[in-house]
């Protein structure tokens, strides 16, 4: 497994309230952009500090189980702290269940629209920052699984892909009952009520992932058992798949977008070695 480093300067104690994250203030988006008609098919787009060459832009997809009262604006901390890395960031919206045009397909079509629609739309908005490679996803939770989702289906719009936490098996997480039905609402029932939704929409069976992918999972993550990223990952390289694990111990779910916990250097240092690869 490889060891990817982190900078000692961004080490922090964990908060007392890991979700603390999720409401915290960060500094407003250099500008939004719209990849389609609808009022959540935007993005916010922060520009790297400081000077230097352009780079691909890193598309943050946020979780939250695919609900409507989760949106991008709970990545603030995340998004800024990379932009302060000198990453143009753009944190993509989409349409969530429990809204019209969510859940299936729109969810799912929303993602690769905007992954798609993002790169050039970055740089005319931020000129001289963006590349023209393809973006680098960072996707968390329910992000992460549509970030392995636009990895398996879209492959020449993705870069590569850091999956923190993904939802990767939506029929062991339907079976779970993760957060009381969130996959059933995703996709309108369960694997024996859609057989033809789930096939085309779980990362457990679209495998090999041709895209550089890295998962970073907590060992003690009560929203999304690790288990399931070990079994994901064993399953994506005996298909083929160019894809690793890094797991955490102590860490759980929260803790990888929060730029003030003690997980951050390694989420950090996986970034760099994908960005490097890339």
């Amino acid at each position: 497994m490889p060891n990817y480093p982190g900078g000692a300067r961004y080490r922090r104690a964990m908060p007392a309230d890991p979700r603390a994250v999720l409401t915290r203030p960060a500094p407003a988006p250099d500008l939004t952009v719209a990849y389609g008609d609808h009022p959540d098919q935007v993005a916010d787009l922060r520009r790297p500090a400081g000077v230097g060459p352009a780079r691909p832009l890193v598309v943050v997809v946020h979780g939250g189980f695919w609900r409507a009262e989760y949106d991008r604006r709970h990545t603030g901390p995340l998004a800024a702290a990379l932009a302060a890395e000198g990453y143009p960031v753009a944190q993509v919206e989409y349409r969530r269940t429990g809204q019209p045009g969510g859940g299936w397909p729109g969810t799912l079509t929303d993602a690769l629209a905007g992954i798609a629609a993002l790169p050039e739309l970055a740089a005319e908005a931020l000129p001289g920052r963006v590349s023209g490679a393809a973006p680098i996803l960072i996707g968390h939770s329910a992000g992460g699984h549509l970030a392995l989702y636009a990895a398996a289906t879209a492959p020449s719009t993705v870069g590569g892909v850091l999956a923190l936490a993904p939802v990767a098996d939506l029929a062991a997480a339907y079976r779970l009952d993760l957060d009381s039905g969130a996959v059933a609402a995703l996709l309108g029932g369960g694997p024996l009520d859609f057989p033809d939704r789930y096939a085309a929409a779980d990362p457990r069976s679209l495998v090999p992932i041709q895209t550089r992918t890295v998962v970073v999972h907590g060992s003690v993550d009560h929203q999304v058992p690790v288990a399931m990223s070990r079994d994901f990952v064993v399953a994506a390289r005996a298909a083929g798949s160019d894809i690793s694990l890094v797991e955490l111990p102590g860490c759980e779910h929260f803790g990888l977008i929060d730029p003030e916990s003690s997980a951050w250097p390694r989420v950090l240092g996986v970034l760099r070695s994908l960005h490097d690869d890339h």
